[in-house]
């Protein structure tokens, strides 16, 4: 895996696991092109970049926007010339509820900006990674509420089950341009995921009735993600994950065991259907591939 003078594109880059990657990728050589809708923190993750002599172009962008993301994608050619790798990362928690509580403004934020801006960054850079000819790499950022729903985070929970799911569609359909295809699945990381409502766009604000309600309120998550990993171990993860062309880049083993049981619960599932009177003529039906 040479990284070296290849240039990667990194949305929510201007801090946490977008950071932490691209540090991680910068150190093997790798040009960096940073997108993120935080002015002020772009410009101080465009500084620390700098200082570690990694060459990298920092632009404002707001991933629900697929014009921003053509801004990004024709900056990263202007100054470098062309594109290798595209690290889908942006994201954003919601406000975490019963589903009978939960806004429909905020179900729109967390789906356009988790689910949405993902497919538009696809959209956007992969023609352009195609277009050389030289293969390259897509790693989208999941979570391990991709593997298994969480309570109370509906919205969050549907965005990365599908972030999954379009990852192991994706993986396969460009493999054959020699571009692999990565999810990252991570549990809590100590950023500040917690507080990604002090960048929700005028268009999703909440009602006021609803901001009312929350107003003092501790975000349940914030322990979680206080006492999560170090952020900069997730960039060396996917690093080494990277290396070695794995699909599913996971930085928490010690949830192996839970996601073991889900999906015992599933095959499980399957061998009482394989049982039913209702389904003996299908048991064996031949399964229809689009490889």
């Amino acid at each position: 895996m040479n990284l070296t003078n290849k240039t990667a594109l990194i949305s929510g880059g201007a801090e946490g696991i977008g950071l932490s990657i691209a540090k991680a990728l910068g150190e093997q050589g790798m040009n960096i092109v940073l997108g993120d809708i935080d002015e002020a923190q772009l410009a101080l993750a465009d500084q620390a970049l700098t200082e570690l002599k990694i060459p990298c172009l920092s632009v404002p962008m707001d991933v629900t926007k697929p014009e921003d993301w053509q801004t990004l994608c024709q900056a990263a050619i202007d100054r470098f010339d062309k594109v290798h790798m595209i690290v889908n990362n942006a994201g954003v928690s919601g406000a975490p509820g019963p589903i009978e509580r939960t806004s429909h403004q905020d179900w729109r934020w967390v789906t356009d900006v988790n689910l949405m801006g993902v497919l538009y960054g696809m959209e956007a850079a992969v023609p352009l990674i195609k277009q050389h000819g030289e293969g390259g790499w897509v790693i989208n950022v999941a979570s391990m509420a991709g593997m298994a729903g969480i309570p109370y985070a509906g919205a969050y929970t549907a965005t990365k089950v599908a972030v999954v799911g379009m990852s192991e569609s994706w993986h396969v359909e460009l493999a054959k341009h020699n571009i692999h295809v990565s999810v990252l699945c991570p549990a809590f990381v100590q950023t500040r995921i917690h507080l990604s409502h002090r960048n929700r766009q005028a268009e999703y604000k909440l009602e006021t009735s609803v901001q009312e309600e929350n107003k003092g309120k501790k975000n349940a998550a914030q322990e979680l993600v206080e006492n999560g990993i170090p952020v900069d171990l997730v960039g060396k993860r996917v690093i080494e994950a990277l290396a070695a062309g794995e699909l599913y880049i996971f930085t928490h083993p010690s949830h192996r065991q839970s996601i073991a049981a889900r999906f015992k619960a599933i095959d499980d599932a399957f061998a009482r259907a394989a049982q039913s009177p209702l389904l003996q003529d299908i048991v064996d039906d031949p399964i229809l591939s689009f490889d």
